[in-house]
């Protein structure tokens, strides 16, 4: 039943560990049995009777005397049927019934019988069929097997006939178990609790309410307890009127006072979308009367206001909650602010309202509110609508990090918000002390990333028109770097060397290595050579090794010289330079284009002593394939 649990805490605690079903049938005919034959020393029910409070009918059927007979003695399976074949007898629920009547001063026998029904015919046994087992190892004082047989029973919803009581009660009596008379007391109590409460609701439930319903409840003289009208109103919660009506009646009938506990079990059942106007009248009296709004109720009923799209009911349950002893967690106000711009509409009067009612009572908004808020209208396609809820956040008293600021500017541009994110930029700076260096780095690089160069150059230039060019290396490297992915070295190129000259601006070195690169990569060899120059001017050492590698694969000696040319502010470099492009030339086996750039190089290179010796051990290499040939 759905409610047992609720009234185990009227029950003394037992530790008896209650088997699985399986395990309490084969206990019924294990080898040596619980109850076996040699136990008929012990006085068995001296007094034995017929279980005379259930009714029986007169038990003469001759098949049930033969069953009786064919399960009195150890058989096996086999044999048992056919037994049972021969003399053409059938399993019934009556029948079942009646040989466990017939076997009550008999446990062995009954046990077997039982648990072979069990295996072979299950959909025979009912509730009756348990509780005369139940009544033959009661009355047996079979007790460890009687209360493993309680357990299987409420595992299958069967609760303890009266009859069945009453006799195991005075058996127990009897062989002074006063340990056993108290348990099986509090079970029984706990069971009539149970019944009775599944009448009263079936009463509920199944009729239009009137003076008989009224009288029904009465002659059940149930002792109504808090806790039971609360399982009374959560069991009936799918019939909101009725349980209304029911709660209604129960305190104007005198029978129950509502406390705290009923109050708000009755606001869980009809805090819904079909029943809202009396929700609230509930909420209204719970308040009136000195009660206040548990957890527990506001959690769950808020949820369902939002799932139903109730947003506007769900904020005035904050605003409710808010007001009382009990109030609503941070984690509350956030999930409710996200409802409420996610909803179909974004209704800003509605947003603004439950600011207030937060920030009113003393809370401060956070980063992680202003963060969850964004990602939900992020999530329902708003980005557009950022500014304007953050302006009401900052209305109400927030203020973002640098790092949230930082967060939002890169993520707007990197949709391609670029109105958005000036407009935010312009009014955190507004309010701030001043240009906020890391935020416009972030928007530049958000550009970048949304593949937005050009919005991401004039995000650039207007950070530079605020801050200057000392402090633009950083982020001016990511923009060349977006430049360069998006093939579009050359324009980079320029780009550089414009700031260069027109602003000072001074690129960091790896801005300058990456774009040399890059434009060798993408056909801007003399652009490449250009930016030498470049990184002279500016203090850098040349970066020459890109160039060797790819005029060694596929540039000619005349563009060796120019990038000797490029690399020193004096007539000629070093030789070793010299050293380094032939070996490069070699290497790739361009032995014409090594002997094409030594032609253009000045007099003392040819005389140079590891010049003339690398030509000649490179001619030796190539005479020796020939003279192989030759000797062939």
């Amino acid at each position: 039943m759905r409610y047992q649990y609720r009234f185990l805490h009227l029950l003394p605690r037992t530790h008896h560990k209650i088997p699985n079903q399986s395990q309490v049938l084969r206990s019924f005919s294990s080898t040596p049995l619980r109850f076996n034959p040699d136990h008929s020393k012990f006085p068995i029910n001296p007094t034995f009777r017929h279980f005379s409070s259930e009714p029986v009918l007169a038990d003469v059927d001759p098949d049930h005397t033969l069953i009786v007979d064919i399960f009195s003695k150890p058989r096996d399976l086999d044999d048992v049927k056919k037994q049972l074949d021969s003399s053409n007898v059938s399993i019934s629920h009556d029948a079942v019934n009646a040989v466990l009547r017939k076997l009550q001063s008999d446990p062995d026998s009954a046990r077997r019988f039982f648990r072979w029904v069990s295996e072979n015919h299950p959909k025979k046994l009912s509730s009756r069929s348990y509780n005369a087992m139940l009544g033959v190892l009661g009355i047996n004082v079979a007790v460890e097997e009687f209360w493993d047989l309680v357990g299987v029973m409420k595992r299958k919803g069967y609760l303890v006939s009266k009859w069945v009581n009453d006799m195991v009660l005075e058996s127990f009596e009897k062989g002074g178990l006063d340990g056993e008379v108290v348990k099986l007391k509090g079970l029984f109590d706990k069971e009539t609790a149970e019944r009775k409460f599944d009448n009263l609701c079936r009463t509920v439930r199944r009729n239009v309410w009137s003076d008989e319903v009224e009288k029904e409840i009465r002659d059940l003289n149930v002792g109504f307890s808090s806790e039971l009208v609360k399982m009374v109103l959560e069991s009936l919660g799918s019939e909101p009127n009725k349980v209304l009506i029911f709660f209604r009646w129960v305190e104007e009938s005198g029978l129950f006072k509502h406390d705290e506990s009923t109050y708000n079990a009755m606001a869980r059942v009809i805090g819904r979308e079909d029943t809202i106007d009396r929700f609230w009248k509930v909420v209204a009296d719970m308040r009136s009367a000195g009660f206040e709004m548990e957890v527990e109720t506001f959690v769950k009923v808020l949820g369902r206001f939002c799932k139903r799209r109730m947003i506007k009911d769900a904020v005035e349950l904050y605003d409710f909650a808010l007001a009382g002893a009990n109030k609503p967690t941070s984690m509350c106000f956030t999930f409710l602010l996200k409802k409420v711009v996610s909803a179909k509409e974004l209704d800003m009067d509605l947003f603004s309202r439950v600011l207030k009612i937060f920030t009113g009572n003393g809370s401060t908004l956070t980063d992680s509110v202003a963060d969850a808020v964004l990602k939900s209208l992020t999530s329902v396609g708003r980005i557009s609508e950022w500014n304007k809820v953050l302006k009401e956040m900052e209305d109400c008293g927030f203020v973002a990090s640098g790092s949230l600021r930082s967060k939002i500017a890169f993520r707007l541009g990197a949709t391609g918000k670029k109105e958005q994110a000036n407009e935010f930029v312009d009014r955190v700076e507004a309010y701030g002390s001043g240009p906020d260096h890391k935020m416009r780095k972030s928007l530049v690089e958000g550009h970048c990333v949304g593949g937005n160069l050009d919005k991401a150059f004039d995000s650039f230039k207007e950070m530079v028109e605020k801050e200057g060019v000392a402090s633009a290396g950083y982020t001016f490297d990511s923009l060349m770097n977006s430049y360069c992915q998006m093939n579009r070295a050359k324009d980079a190129y320029k780009i550089l060397c414009q700031w260069v000259n027109e602003k000072e601006l001074k690129p960091r070195h790896s801005t300058y290595k990456l774009l040399i690169t890059k434009l060798l990569a993408q056909g801007g060899f003399k652009d490449a050579l250009n930016l030498l120059a470049v990184m002279r001017t500016t203090g850098f050492p040349p970066f020459t090794e890109p160039f060797i590698e790819h005029i060694s694969k596929r540039g000619s000696g005349d563009d060796a010289v120019l990038l000797l040319k490029a690399m020193t502010s004096k007539k000629f470099p070093s030789t070793s330079v010299y050293h380094v492009m032939f070996n490069a030339f070699f290497k790739e086996g361009r032995h014409g284009e090594a002997q094409n750039f030594l032609s253009k190089c000045p007099s003392y290179i040819h005389d140079d002593a590891d010049v003339l010796d690398l030509f000649c051990s490179m001619k030796s290499k190539e005479a020796v394939p020939s003279s192989g040939m030759l000797a062939a």
